[in-house]
């Protein structure tokens, strides 16, 4: 995929996103629910995290049971686990962070690669490879809007996904940047309210964190 189409993808699902959940998956009959909740408080770009072992099974299930939604793989380490999300039917990959191995193994696959930073160090690392879509990553401990800010000076060309620590309050304090395509969390999924299978809630909230970016 050349630069062109990598940032076009990127941007694509940005856009439809603005908000990308972080979904982990701890029982397999949570997997369409949890999913068809999202989508109807307006949530249809999903990031499932490969932090279970349920990860790949949820990607494979949505990616066969609701092909209208946009199906990501999150906390993909190697190239072996990017590999396998591809094979389960992942349109997308999200890292925590940048290793030489994971973008070299990215460069040369059709999968969009959102990689996760969180220093100037590793913007450049991954810049080398033609990127230039990140996921700022854990956003609040890494400084947060002024890091943003202050990133936009000698990196122009790049826009983030600022993840970690962003929810209802400061929501808007990201997004109005000019540097910030996207914003992701997992605020919409309550642990309290996904252990009960209150799937009105999470439809609710997806509403609601919607509707504050509409307000802008």
């Amino acid at each position: 995929m050349s630069l062109d189409q990598h940032i076009q993808r990127i941007d694509a699902l940005a856009e439809r996103a603005r908000i990308l959940p972080v979904i982990t998956i701890d029982r397999e009959q949570d997997i369409l629910p949890m999913a068809d909740a999202l989508a109807a408080g307006g949530i249809t770009v999903l990031e499932v995290t490969l932090r279970t072992s349920l990860g790949l099974t949820a990607i494979r299930t949505l990616a066969e049971k609701r092909p209208e939604l946009c199906i990501g793989a999150g906390t993909v380490l190697d190239g072996e686990t990017f590999r396998q999300a591809e094979e389960a039917g992942a349109q997308f990959v999200v890292t925590p962070g940048c290793t030489d191995e994971l973008l070299q193994y990215a460069v040369s696959r059709p999968l969009p690669l959102l990689p996760g930073v969180a220093t100037a160090s590793e913007i450049m690392a991954a810049y080398r490879y033609g990127l230039r879509r990140f996921k700022l990553f854990p956003a609040k401990v890494c400084g947060g809007v002024e890091a943003l800010k202050a990133f936009g000076g000698p990196f122009p060309e790049v826009r983030f996904c600022p993840t970690g620590g962003v929810g209802p309050d400061n929501l808007n304090d990201y997004y109005r940047l000019e540097n910030v395509m996207c914003v992701g969390g997992s605020w919409m999924l309550p642990k309290a309210a996904v252990s009960s299978g209150d799937w009105k809630a999470v439809e609710r909230l997806s509403r609601e964190a919607l509707a504050l970016l509409d307000t802008h």
